[in-house]
Order: structure tokens, then sequence, then C-alpha cells
């Protein structure tokens, strides 16, 4: 199938699907004339791909877990399940990054209105 099928089959952009392959994630067949052609198991590893980035994954990341982008590599993979711990780690990280600095946004906030309310009071 060609690439704009594929794209609307996936939910992403043919442009998605050419940065895919630009970033060596995936080959994808060539027609006669040029045109990419996507095998259904190249669907899967474009589906597998638009996953990982959608769960914040880099493409440099998604690239050190090639074997779990094929089909032989759909179950448990080498290293997939440590990388998925650690992106997990990384996330609770910046959660708790940025629950601190809520946390000091809304201290200095209500110091801040109390200031106002003691400047404006009589």
């Amino acid at each position: 199938m060609q690439s704009k099928e594929a794209a609307d089959r996936l939910k992403i952009t043919q442009r998605m699907l050419r940065h895919y392959e630009k970033e060596g994630l995936m080959e994808v067949g060539r027609t006669v004339n040029g045109y990419r052609s996507y095998s259904a198991a190249d669907l899967r590893r474009a589906g597998r791909i638009r996953d990982f980035i959608a769960t914040g994954f880099s493409t440099r990341e998604i690239r050190a877990m090639s074997a779990c982008l094929s089909d032989e590599g759909s179950g448990p993979c080498e290293g997939g399940v440590e990388k998925l711990r650690e992106k997990l780690e990384h996330i609770d990280r910046l959660r708790a990054e940025l629950d601190e600095k809520r946390s000091a946004v809304i201290d200095r906030l209500a110091t801040l209105q109390n200031d106002l309310v003691t400047l404006s009071s009589p």
C-alpha cells in the first residue's frame, strides 16, 4: 500500500512515516516507479514506533530498541522491559520536579497575595 493509505490507517501523517524511515527506524520497499510501498509488517512496525513516541521515547531511544519493533520482537524483546522501566523512572522524576515547582509557585503566589492585602489595608 502507498504512504497515504498507510498513514491514514496508522492515524499519522505521511511526513511522520518518512521521518521514521529517515531516522533509520524502518526500511520501506519501493515500487518500480519509486513510490514507497508499505507491507503489513511495515504497518505493524510503524504502529509500534508511533506508540513508543506517544509514550515519550525519542527516535534515538527507539532505534536502540530496534529488536522490539519487528514482528519477531513484538512480544518481550531484549532490553525492552528495561527501557520501559527506565522511561517510567524518568517520567516519575520529571513529575516530581514539576510538583516541586508547582508547590513553589503556589507558595509564592500566596505570599504575594497576602502582601497585597496587607498593603491595601488601612
